[in-house]
């Protein structure tokens, strides 16, 4: 079994999972990128229609609770696989996106979000 926290091991483990069922072919970035939407998509959905205090108890209740898991997995899986068929490493362009961030909205600004 793959660690649970390696994620160039999960990484790996799609691609195997995905050449072993000839799915390669339909993984094109465009596919990929689809996919990745619709899953967000079916996230979103559990959330519609709840109100903020209802959205931070979601997993409370264990059906539910599942249902985010399963599509918090499924998005990681798409967003995995899509960064694997064009060589983008995720952790990579994610510290470079907070180093911008961090340039583009520095801590000592104030904002519209201050309390």
């Amino acid at each position: 079994m793959t660690d649970p926290h390696d994620l160039a091991a999960l990484r790996l483990r799609l691609a195997e999972f995905a050449a072993a069922r000839n799915w390669r072919p339909y993984h094109t970035p465009k596919n990929l990128a689809a996919a990745l939407s619709v899953e967000a998509s079916e996230l979103l959905e559990i959330f519609q229609w709840l109100t903020p205090e209802e959205s931070a108890r979601v997993l409370d209740d264990p059906d539910t609770a599942h249902r985010v898991h399963d599509e918090v997995a499924d998005v990681l899986a798409y967003l995995l696989q899509f960064c694997e068929v064009l060589g983008v490493d995720p952790l990579e362009a994610l510290s470079a996106k907070i180093d911008r961030n961090e340039r583009r909205f520095p801590a000592d600004t104030p904002n519209d979000y201050s309390e």
